[in-house]
């Protein structure tokens, strides 16, 4: 099976409407397979090729287009123009390789947060087969470790991931140190508040002790 896709999508690649699809399928000629809650109609690659007569091992494999993702750690960096210059970076590399942008995401937080919300529609963009590459200034844009691991997840669905700079800015050093302080922080605060939760008990326990 190959890669699946919308039934938008599969009227860009077969160049057909959505009814002649719908009649196809009807005539036993092609399948549609169903996702997710609502059961949305996804179509496979490999066999709208073969009902279309291409030969999938020498046709040109089908670009279903790039989303960009940049990310800087704090808002101060925002504000001095730091994120829109990534930005621009990114696009100019882009257009050097004549990539069609379909998807632009840009994020304020620390790289290693894995709750980003920009960071999952990436993710989520690639489980649905709409994008071929992600391109990312460089790896730690994505993430500040586990990067393989990410990478394995978009290459699962398909889905390459590009960086254009192999070495580091010199900020690098400087926002690492305020990830791992930020995340100190977070774990002290679960710490403390685990232990201010245990001594508030102890005490509930010692006054009904001294009740009884």
């Amino acid at each position: 099976m190959g890669k699946m896709v919308s039934i938008s999508k599969a009227c860009e690649i077969t160049g057909r409407s959505a009814n002649t699809l719908r009649q196809w399928e009807a005539d036993g000629k092609i399948k549609s397979y169903r996702e997710g809650a609502r059961g949305h109609r996804r179509y496979d690659v490999d066999e709208l090729n073969a009902h279309l007569g291409i030969d999938t091992k020498t046709e040109v494999q089908i670009d279903f287009g790039t989303a960009i993702y940049c990310r800087v750690s704090s808002a101060d960096q925002k504000k001095h123009g730091d994120l829109e210059r990534q930005k621009l970076r990114l696009l100019e590399f882009c257009a050097s390789k004549h990539y069609r942008v379909d998807y632009v995401f840009d994020e304020v937080g620390s790289g290693m947060n894995d709750k980003r919300k920009k960071l999952r529609k990436l993710m989520t963009l690639a489980r649905e087969h709409k994008i071929s590459r992600v391109v990312i200034e460089h790896y730690d844009r994505l993430t500040r470790f586990n990067y393989e691991l990410l990478v394995e997840y978009f290459d699962s669905h398909g889905v390459k991931v590009e960086f254009v700079e192999t070495v580091l800015g010199s900020s690098f050093e400087s926002e690492l140190c305020k990830d791992i302080i930020s995340l100190m922080m977070v774990f002290s605060a679960k710490l403390y508040g685990k232990r201010s939760k245990e001594n508030r008990l102890r005490m509930k326990d010692l006054k009904k002790v001294g009740m009884a």
